[in-house]
């Protein structure tokens, strides 16, 4: 079997501009960690913002000849880099395990999920079309071409560090456009690799560059400012989000945010519980709770909430908590301190306001822990409305559960947020699922089902959870203008 160490070694450590692999200014570095250990993993180039620049001047003059590159060619650039993440998804599985600290069973669903942005794109890009119309009165035509926003701006999270930047990259590539890419500062391994894959697949210099960088907003700021970038997406917290798009408004940069989320998991009396159990599960443990989409605030109705509960803790508690590159484990750390410190003082807020902890609420101790940033799988009944939990994401494995009596009681709760960006419901009653997903404020619905994300789907929010779709039929026309060309006849 591979080792950590020996894929290390032959992943890219310094910054991807115009098709070359160089050093920040200055020699600039920054540590990526094992969050699992603690421990130093390598050093990887911190961009200036020097650096920032000369990609942005790459991504531009790429520009041009990029846009007027065939449609096929480019889907077929996709096709091979969807093949080679393919094929070398375990050693990438041990990349992004050691780097972000999600299990390697984790790992390997996000390299398959992150592949198939660019095969679906693949297809897309030569299905572009416009249109040709006679002008109401006669005396014209309309001809409506659709072509490449221009260069863009991408800021991707630690969460899922390769299947959010495929999620960017793919419609960028095949919609004509180039791009500047920033990772999260704690997982850029995974988004190196991946440049140089698509390097190997035979992307043109300049097309895709890639600056690891310590700090966002110095680098990324004046590059928004800039004015050549013609389009920002960014996936991250709301709040950083807002300062995005104030920064993108100066020069009216097309945005597309994916930010925070607090997703309602609603199971109904007449639910399938086993199936609830089951989406519970996929819903909150997906990534250890560290997702936008995670249940993070659980309605039962009164009639199974006693029964749900104890069914899903016993689910909850027999999860394997350890290295994520260790076999048998189905729970990795959260990605540093920080995030421990956050979900611990979530748990403590509950459970002072009255919330009953069934299992976890605690990080767990003994061998194998030490250095690691773990907090156990968690189950809390009767969880007050005033908890914090129930406004601010948990982003860990915590399974937070409240009762409700009505239908009306159950929408009104799941509603009360900023937040719209996933909902799911459990129910047999057809007519109900249909009512709650209809009036349920958010972009997408899980009906009987613990997971929403595909990439054949378009995926966003509303409300504070973002604006525009990624993925899906709709995902590239965030990376297209629509141009009128009015013709006297």
């Amino acid at each position: 079997m591979t080792s950590v160490e020996s894929v290390l070694k032959k992943t890219p450590k310094d910054l991807f501009i115009g098709g070359r692999w160089v050093p920040a200014s200055g020699g600039r570095t920054f540590d990526v960690d094992d969050p699992a250990t603690g421990e130093v993993l390598c050093s990887v180039a911190d961009a200036t913002p020097a650096d920032g620049v000369a990609a942005l001047d790459a991504a531009v003059a790429a520009q041009p000849a990029w846009a007027a590159h065939p449609p096929r060619e480019r889907g077929e650039i996709l096709r091979r880099a969807f093949e080679l993440l393919t094929t070398r998804i375990d050693d990438l599985a041990l990349l992004m395990t050691s780097e972000m600290g999600k299990p390697l069973a984790d790992s390997r669903a996000e390299i398959t999920y992150a592949a198939e942005f660019f095969r679906w794109f693949s297809e897309e890009a030569v299905r572009i079309d416009g249109g040709y119309q006679v002008a109401p009165n006669g005396t014209g035509r309309f001809l409506v071409m659709r072509q490449p926003v221009g260069p863009c701006l991408f800021v991707t999270p630690w969460n899922f560090p390769m299947a959010m930047g495929t999620r960017k990259i793919g419609p960028a590539i095949a919609a004509g456009c180039t791009s500047v890419i920033k990772p999260a500062h704690q997982t850029p391994l995974s988004m190196l690799a991946l440049a140089e894959i698509l390097q190997e697949a035979g992307l043109p210099d300049g097309v895709l560059n890639v600056v690891p960088a310590v700090g966002a907003g110095e680098l990324m700021e004046p590059l928004i400012r800039d004015g050549r970038a013609r389009k920002i997406s960014f996936t991250g917290s709301t709040a950083v989000g807002r300062r995005l798009i104030e920064q993108s408004a100066e020069q009216v940069l097309r945005v597309s945010m994916e930010l925070g989320g607090n997703a309602p998991f609603l199971v109904f009396d007449d639910a399938d519980l086993d199936k609830a159990v089951d989406g519970a599960m996929l819903a909150k443990m997906r990534n250890m709770g560290e997702a936008c989409t995670a249940a993070n605030r659980i309605y039962a109705q009164a009639g199974i909430a006693e029964e749900f509960g104890r069914r899903l803790a016993e689910r909850m508690g027999a999860l394997r908590v350890g290295h994520g590159a260790a076999d048998g484990v189905q729970v990795g750390p959260l990605i540093d301190a920080k995030a421990r410190t956050k979900v611990t003082e979530l748990v403590s807020d509950a459970v002072d306001r009255g919330a009953k902890v069934v299992i976890g609420g605690k990080a767990p101790e003994g061998d194998g822990y030490d250095g690691g940033y773990f907090y156990s799988p968690t189950v809390l009944t009767d969880v007050p409305t005033d908890a914090r939990m129930a406004t601010e994401e948990i982003f860990g494995p915590v399974a937070p559960i409240s009762v409700f009596q009505t239908e009306q009681e159950a929408l009104e709760l799941a509603n009360d947020t900023e937040y719209g960006l996933v909902s799911y419901v459990f129910t047999t009653d057809l007519a109900r699922g249909l009512r709650m997903s209809e009036g349920l404020e958010t972009g997408m619905v899980g009906l009987n089902q613990g997971i929403v994300s595909n990439p054949a789907a378009p995926f966003g929010g509303v409300k504070h959870s973002g604006l525009g779709r990624e993925g899906g039929s709709t995902g590239i026309d965030e990376f297209l203008e629509t141009k009128l060309v009015a013709i006297a006849t």
